[in-house]
């Protein structure tokens, strides 16, 4: 007789790693929940779904909230892997269940003896649950859990990019988009983290056993949802009739930016359209430079038509999630002008795919300078949504032909020109005076307004000698953009009269949507600021590390002050100033009153002097996310939200420094700090350690006595350049007292809190 199926089962649990199952099982109370993807990543107006989660720490999240109004959500379900002593409980429930179904196959009831009941049944298939829910032994921890979500959305929801976050005791996560359509979903069933390696899933076992049928059919307009696990090759029926103008657009990318432990860091999705017999129709890896593919085709004829997903290298995990809307919809393709002035009305000329109009007007009255966007709609269908610059200052278009220095177009700086490289070599050229010794920027701004146009910019003096000369400038303030293709340039000009600025397409392109607003000017030094993460957890009575970037321009060097707006006394920071020609500093924000559990929306500001006069800026929130295991990027959030959790561990009072809180290392390298750590006695061992050091400072050690903590900081000459000011951090760790002290290597360490941000200066010798 063959092994009954419960069987099979537990063996395959028994090859497994004894970590590599999920279920409900509480994790560290001291970790804030951590979101890898979602799925799917959006839904319909009018319409209730459920939503899945994948991540770490998510074992105690009870409430979800997605930004903007008219959507509720609720967390229905959690799942996260066994343990090692749940693990084993469960093998022996299985073995016991296993032998009592043989003795009644073997040996009928008889009296009291055993009976398999419906009880039994029922428990033997609980585990079999248990069990399919497997953890891949290479699968990344950072989606090892999962979130069930319902997910409630009016019909009167805004359409367009939201934001989902999960919320537990121990804070909020991180956000990931969410969006909110219009047409009819299709969604196949979520892949839990459990997919077994393919040795012990069988040579001829399906991938996953919730995968639906190799081809799903949908019916147009629609938006299909999937997730792609390795070697998956998606494919989606619909039909279509003679005439339709078709527009696939997938999401895939754009749902999670960066997936830092992949390579190139996100889902390369490919998008193939076919014919019922087969017969390529349209191809596409990308839209132009954005990774997310889209396709257009005009049907010939009635019939049935296949699209297939998949990765362009046949990759893929449960954060491999996409979202392909297909139908006669609207889109963009490109727009000229990419801005216009502020006060006025633009006319903007627009190209694309089924849309009700080739012109709109941007009306710029009663707008500030910044990025507005740019949408248009048919038989009540949005289209994709545009960037359009609005700016401070004067605009003219570009006119040919200006294709060298002596047809070159003339320019009072400064100004803004709105040009197009309309055709492959094309090369737009302009003329300037200026006098010896003035500084002059230049910039294309292109590719951050979605242009295709990847910029070459030189400056030629009046004999046509190239003086100046860049192809690529990156923009930190661009955190979606990896090939930073706009140029820029700062000039000292070397003498007096004319200047050349010549402009072209690096790669020898061209054509109507290679559109670019070209700046020549004086240099305004200003800054942005950018502050993460978007979600901070904040326990009463604790320090926690924020970073603030600041993104100087046109030699922009001296230091910004850092403050909150309207925080109501509820909270302080410490470090709160960001040193002149400094990039970025960590500081440390706390409580220093009483505020109710909750969550705060907080905005961070910086002062400084421009020119002698005070200039105040908003940070932006955002991710500091890593791509290909390497790359930073900054990637903007909606809204920074803190999260106040009372109850510091073990915390008595607020840690403080005791005396002069800045260090100044003198000529031989060595500064001291005294620390006040009210920790009572539930923690034992307590340890510091600096959190990301600047290069050449240590910290050499630290003493307890009773409550103070001393620490001695050394710097290395050769490593730390004398005049660097900055902040250090310091976290405090402990293990947690009581329990049985043999096993002291065995207790985890907990963060207790970072000290107060401790400002140094490295002085000069």
């Amino acid at each position: 007789m063959p092994p009954p199926r419960l069987f099979l089962l537990l063996v395959l649990i028994l090859s497994a790693s004894p970590l590599s199952v999920l279920a409900q099982a509480p994790a560290a109370k001291t970790s804030s929940p951590r979101i890898g993807y979602v799925y799917p990543a959006g839904g319909k107006q009018g319409t209730v779904f459920t939503v899945t989660v994948g991540g770490q720490f998510l074992s105690e999240v009870s409430a979800a909230e997605i930004f903007g109004p008219d959507v509720k959500v609720r967390v229905i379900s959690r799942q996260q892997p066994l343990n090692q002593k749940q693990f084993q409980s469960l093998k022996d429930e299985a073995e016991k269940l296993q032998e009592k179904r043989r003795l009644t196959r073997t040996t009928p009831p008889a009296g009291d003896g055993p009976a398999w009941t419906a009880g039994d049944e029922k428990r033997a298939t609980e585990i079999r649950g248990l069990v399919g829910y497997r953890i891949n032994r290479q699968a990344a921890p950072s989606i090892s859990e999962a979130v069930t979500l319902e997910v409630s959305v009016a019909a009167e929801a805004p359409v367009g990019e939201r934001e989902l976050r999960l919320r537990s005791p121990a804070g909020r996560s991180n956000p990931l988009p969410f969006l909110i359509g219009q047409l009819p979903e299709y969604s196949e069933p979520p892949a839990h983290p459990n997919t077994a390696p393919p040795e012990e899933r069988g040579r001829n076992a399906p991938l996953r056993q919730n995968k639906p049928e190799a081809i799903r059919t949908v019916t147009l307009p629609a938006t299909v949802n999937g997730q792609i696990l390795p070697g998956e090759v998606d494919r989606i029926r619909f039909h279509a009739t003679a005439g339709q103008k078709l527009v696939i657009a997938a999401s895939a990318r754009s749902l999670i930016p960066y997936l830092a432990d992949a390579v190139p860091g996100w889902f390369q999705a490919t998008l193939t359209l076919t014919d019922a017999e087969g017969h390529e129709l349209a191809y596409d890896d990308d839209f132009r430079f954005n990774p997310d593919p889209v396709l257009y085709c005009e049907i010939r004829q009635d019939g049935d038509y296949l699209v297939e997903i998949k990765d362009a290298i046949y990759r893929g995990r449960q954060d491999f999630v996409y979202r392909i809307a297909i139908g006669e919809l609207p889109f963009i393709t490109s727009i000229f002008p990419l801005g216009g002035p502020v006060g006025k009305n633009t006319p903007v000329e627009i190209k694309g795919w089924n849309l009700p109009a080739a012109q709109a007007t941007m009306n710029g009255t009663q707008q500030a300078a910044g990025r507005l966007t740019l949408s248009l709609r048919r038989n009540g269908l949005f289209s994709n949504p545009v960037a359009f610059a609005l700016e401070d200052g004067t605009d003219i278009t570009e006119t040919e032909a200006n294709d060298d220095a002596s047809t070159a177009q003339a320019l009072q700086h400064p100004a803004i020109v709105n040009g197009r490289i309309g055709y492959p070599g094309d090369q737009d050229c302009f003329s300037f005076e200026s006098r010896a010794g003035s500084d002059v920027v230049v910039e294309v701004v292109a590719r951050r307004l979605n242009s295709p146009l990847d910029s070459l910019l030189q400056l030629l003096d009046a004999s046509g000698k190239v003086i100046a000369s860049n192809d690529d400038a990156e923009d930190k303030g661009a955190g979606l953009t990896t090939h930073h293709a706009d140029s820029r340039l700062l000039v000292k000009l070397p003498n007096d009269g004319r200047y050349i600025v010549r402009l072209t397409d690096t790669q020898h392109q061209g054509g109507p949507e290679f559109s670019y607003r070209l700046h020549v000017r004086a240099p305004s030094p200003d800054f942005e600021l950018r502050v993460a993460p978007s979600s901070i957890n904040l326990r009463t009575g604790t320090h926690v590390p924020v970073t603030v970037f600041a993104l100087r321009k046109d030699g922009f060097a001296e230091p910004i002050e850092l403050g909150l707006r309207d925080s109501g006394g509820v909270f302080g920071l410490s470090g709160a100033l960001l040193p002149a020609g400094q990039d970025k500093v960590r500081l440390t924000l706390t409580t220093v009153a009483a505020p109710q559990d909750g969550a705060f929306r907080m905005e961070f500001l910086g002062r400084a002097t421009i020119a002698g006069r005070p200039v105040v800026r908003a940070a932006v929130p955002c991710e500091d996310m890593m791509q290909a295991f390497a790359y930073r990027h900054l990637v903007p959030a909606k809204e920074l939200k803190v999260s106040v959790i009372r109850g510091a561990p073990g915390l008595r009072a607020v840690v403080r420094v005791l005396g002069e809180t800045k260090l100044k290392f003198s000529p031989d390298g060595k500064a001291t700090l005294r620390v006040a750590v009210p920790i009572g006695r539930m923690f034992d061992n307590l340890k510091a350690e600096l959190s990301e050091p600047p290069a050449g400072i240590v910290l050499e050690q630290f003493k307890m006595r009773g409550e103070i903590m001393e620490l001695l900081f050394s710097a290395d000459p050769e490593k730390a350049n004398p005049g660097t000011r900055g902040n250090l951090i310091v976290l405090l760790t402990g293990e947690r007292s009581g329990g049985n002290t043999t096993k002291v290597a065995s207790r985890p360490r907990i963060t207790l809190t970072a000290l107060p941000a401790i400002a140094y200066e490295v002085r000069t010798p």
